[in-house]
């Protein structure tokens, strides 16, 4: 079961990778936007799994950690972005 959750999460990492991507190549600020807190969400289920798949408890403590920050980043850039 272990090894499926490592799977399951290197599957997630790659979607991660595609979502970096579209942050740094987005044809308007609104994709990178949505494509940054795609990032926050990707990561948290990463570390959830991971966790999982290792019996670590500090990882779920990082993905609780990241879950509270991911909006504040968001709402930094939206504040950050000229009005349109």
């Amino acid at each position: 079961m272990s090894s499926l959750l490592g799977v399951a999460a290197f599957a997630v990492l790659l979607t991660l990778l595609l979502g970096l991507v579209r942050v740094l190549r987005g044809p308007q600020a609104a994709d990178r936007i949505a494509a940054a807190q795609l990032l926050g969400t990707t990561g948290i289920a990463a570390l959830l799994l991971w966790g999982a798949a290792v019996g670590s408890a500090t990882h779920t403590d990082l993905a609780l950690t990241l879950a509270v920050l991911a909006p504040f980043a968001t709402i930094a850039m939206v504040r950050k972005e000229p009005g349109e």
